[in-house]
């Protein structure tokens, strides 16, 4: 099954998709999360690599993306050596995702419907992003011979959050 133009993500308190919604201007999706710069391999010294961020993503009545406030908070070996506190580096995002969504005017939490998009930010790949399975059987005729192919799904980047068919807004992590 194709991904639709507009993919649905429902609303799930006290989980992933607690911070999602429509506003005054349309709808908004909202997360702290960690991320790797793109192409980054895990080794030594990953704790430095790994960083948090507050996002809030910010579409029109249709689904559009409108904009995107990235905010960088730290990284995860910062938030290891000082874990608790105003201080902390999870205390900094949290407060920034608060002020950002304090700033939607006539806020409300609940299902939205929004279109693929994608942007880069510290060389991390932000969006709700159309992902392809590789159907190659290995004949080189770039074809699944026996129609046996997955379908294809939108995922959320950096969030990693997976939407499928039967399109219905429930995700996989």
């Amino acid at each position: 099954m194709a991904v639709p133009e507009i993919i649905p993500i429902a609303h799930e308190p006290d989980y992933r998709t607690a911070t999602i919604g429509r506003y005054a201007d349309g709808q908004f999706l909202a997360s702290i999360t960690y991320a790797f710069p793109q192409g980054y391999t895990i080794g030594d010294g990953w704790e430095e690599h790994k960083r948090l961020y507050a996002v809030l993503h910010r579409f029109d009545h249709e689904g559009r993306h409108l904009d995107s406030d990235i905010g960088y908070a730290g990284t995860y070996a910062e938030q290891q050596q000082h874990p608790a506190g105003d201080g902390s580096v999870m205390a900094r995002a949290e407060a920034r995702m608060a002020a950002l969504l304090d700033g939607l005017p006539e806020r409300e939490y609940g299902d939205i419907a929004i279109r693929p998009f994608r942007l880069t930010v510290d060389g991390v790949l932000f969006g709700l992003v159309v992902e392809h399975h590789d159907r190659e059987n290995g004949d080189g005729d770039g074809e699944d011979d026996d129609g046996e192919g997955e379908d294809d799904w939108a995922e959320l980047h950096p969030d990693q959050l997976g939407f499928y068919a039967p399109w219905d807004g429930l995700y996989d992590t």
